[in-house]
């Protein structure tokens, strides 16, 4: 059923709903200032890294080697007071090297818990894409469902709970690539590229120093957890939600969008989890900027990383070098915006 106009929040509301977003949302200029101190110039990645701590989503990143992506996610579980698990994943990991296993106590003459790395609140899992598909597996049942069994015992993974797993572009012989239902279950697909010039001259800079800038610790997980509370309560007008269905739509069936072209170019379009982590992700994205509600520009903003990895290709679309992003491109171009 339709909202109808005495739905709509009062402007005295978004007022309120502003001034309580402006006071929640504070700590994440402090956040942001912090992790600063030693990460350069990748400002999209830490925005992605909020996006997902507060959306309480998990971020696939793509980038080649040495471009701060562990860096990040442990200078943001330092300000975050979190424990930290970093977890490189190699051909010859199993799945008990990761959530944990039984093992027999001499001492009590009885199996106990070993709890994996996976018992953290933020996990780097490092190279995804060189595990099995059985480790993977392992890994991504945690991310959905926040808990994992170990013998006959059902463990939950402490809040908050966010797992960046990184691909690297390059070496791909002997690789397992992730199952397009597998790479779904992330938020988001961040491609991070190479910094600029001055911004690699700072980053030289500060490697030179006698003792290399560290985080401090500024904020409780609890804050995070209230945050995410809060970031729900971000208003989502019925035009926005119009919006959002299009674009989503619009990948599925292009041929309805005055999108003709792309219908050779596409094999299957974004699920409704893409629906709805569009949503969550473009409230964070409000949220990180003091807002309380998203506008079209939040969406726009977020689409590509959310969408990136859920568009399939055709090989025509591969033979003619066209990618993910130019489809999206189009596709925002051309949906009406409200």
């Amino acid at each position: 059923m339709p909202r109808t106009f005495n739905d709509i929040p009062e402007m005295t509301d978004i007022r309120e709903l502003n001034e309580k977003i402006r006071l929640e949302s504070v700590f994440v200029n402090q956040l942001t200032a912090e992790m600063q101190k030693v990460i350069i110039g990748q400002k999209e990645m830490v925005d992605r890294l909020l996006i997902g701590l507060l959306a309480n989503g998990h971020i696939l990143l793509e980038g080649v080697p040495g471009l701060a992506k562990t860096l990040a996610i442990k200078s943001l579980a330092q300000a975050i007071k979190a424990k930290f698990s970093r977890i490189q994943f190699t051909p010859d990991l199993l799945p008990a090297d990761l959530i944990g296993t039984m093992i027999y106590s001499q001492k009590t003459e009885e199996f106990v818990v070993r709890k994996g790395p996976v018992f953290a609140n933020f996990i780097l899992a490092d190279e995804i894409n060189r595990a099995p598909a059985k480790v993977q597996s392992a890994l991504l049942e945690a991310m959905q469902e926040r808990q994992v069994t170990i013998g006959d015992q059902t463990y939950f993974l402490d809040e908050p709970f966010l797992v960046l797993a990184t691909e690297n572009p390059l070496e791909q012989e002997g690789t397992y690539p992730l199952p397009e239902a597998q790479v779904d279950r992330f938020m988001m697909k961040v491609v991070i590229d190479y910094p600029g010039k001055e911004d690699e001259k700072e980053i030289l800079r500060q490697n030179m120093q006698q003792v290399f800038p560290a985080t401090s610790a500024i904020i409780e997980p609890s804050q995070i957890i209230r945050a995410r509370k809060v970031v729900r309560e971000v208003y989502l007008d019925e035009k926005i939600e119009n919006y959002i269905t299009d674009i989503v739509f619009a990948t599925r069936y292009p041929d309805q969008y005055k999108l003709d072209r792309l219908v050779p170019l596409i094999s299957y379009g974004g699920s409704p989890r893409a629906s709805i982590n569009l949503a969550m992700a473009a409230k964070a994205y409000a949220f990180i900027r003091q807002r309380g509600y998203v506008i079209p520009e939040d969406i726009r903003a977020v689409c590509p990383d959310v969408l990136r990895h859920r568009i399939g290709l055709t090989y025509e679309a591969e033979a003619e070098n066209i990618t993910t992003e130019d489809i999206i491109g189009d596709i925002l171009n051309t949906v009406e915006v409200p």
